[in-house]
């Protein structure tokens, strides 16, 4: 079965040119790079190249990925990080944040005003996120959104974890900010609660 294949042992065989290996790496792992490079950059096509790249450099240079030095998500989180790290220097938003349909999805139960209340708290929110500083965004981004751990972070972006939970604390505190009168962030746990 596909999915009890290490990345690893797909990753050797599709160096060998078996695309099966590759088209299941590819798409275990091209939606969260995608997310990521999206909610850093905030354009899908961006994202979309962002994510084509890390593929491409991959498939090319398999023998750069290093198993004793990272796992085959973090690699591909960092590399992601670096080519939207040099994207953003001279980046062009394209598109809002909100644009993206799969971000924010209002429940299906929720009546016409509450729908349209649940998209707009989730503009604000995306607005919120997307003013925070890069790496503020980045950690928050990885860590809330795409749910990896400090230490995975700290691989990622070539910081130690304790760099990482300050960028962390600093983000949720201008979230707390700037999103307060709709949420309750509790300071014990950082995590965001409804009003």
């Amino acid at each position: 079965m596909e999915h009890q294949e290490t990345d690893e042992r797909l990753l050797e065989k599709a160096a060998n040119g078996e695309t099966a290996a590759f088209q299941i790496l590819y798409e275990r792992y091209r939606d969260p790079i995608f997310r990521f490079a999206y909610r850093m950059l905030g354009s899908a096509e961006a994202a979309e190249d962002v994510a084509h790249d890390c593929f491409l450099s991959l498939i090319k240079e398999p023998g750069r990925f290093d198993p004793e030095r990272a796992s085959l998500r973090t690699y591909l989180y960092a590399a992601a990080r670096n080519q939207a790290v040099r994207r953003y220097q001279n980046f062009n938003r394209e598109s809002a944040i909100d644009d993206f349909p799969d971000e924010f999805r209002v429940p299906e139960n929720h009546g016409p005003s509450q729908r349209v209340l649940d998209a707009e708290l989730a503009a604000e929110v995306g607005r919120a996120i997307a003013s925070l500083p890069p790496l503020q965004r980045e950690a928050l981004v990885l860590f809330e959104y795409e749910d990896l751990s400090l230490a995975e972070i700290a691989a990622i972006v070539g910081a130690d974890s304790n760099a990482v939970k300050a960028r962390l604390f600093r983000a949720r505190d201008k979230l707390r900010a700037s999103l307060g009168r709709y949420f309750r962030i509790g300071r014990e746990t950082g995590r965001v609660k409804r009003a």
